[in-house]
């Protein structure tokens, strides 16, 4: 099962999550960028439907797989460091 972390920073003059090298949008204060992280988090974690995706990997170069709804990675928030 994959992990996947959250993490609230400050970016941008305000507050974000980011998620590896990905930053969301920018919220005017911490706790609207924890809140949007922990809806994030738990959102990510509910299944769906297995369905076709694209993705476009670090290289430029398109990818595509079946994604099993049910297959959810475990979600964690880390508020500072």
């Amino acid at each position: 099962m994959t992990d996947i972390t959250y993490n609230i920073v400050e970016h941008d003059g305000g507050w974000a999550y980011k998620v590896g090298d990905t930053f969301s949008e920018t919220f005017p204060s911490h706790d609207a960028a924890l809140a949007a992280a922990k809806r994030a988090a738990a959102e990510q974690e509910l299944p769906g439907e297995t369905e076709g995706i694209t993705y476009e990997d670090k290289n430029a170069v398109w990818h595509g797989e079946v994604a099993d709804g049910d297959d959810r990675p475990t979600t964690h928030v880390r508020d500072g460091d």
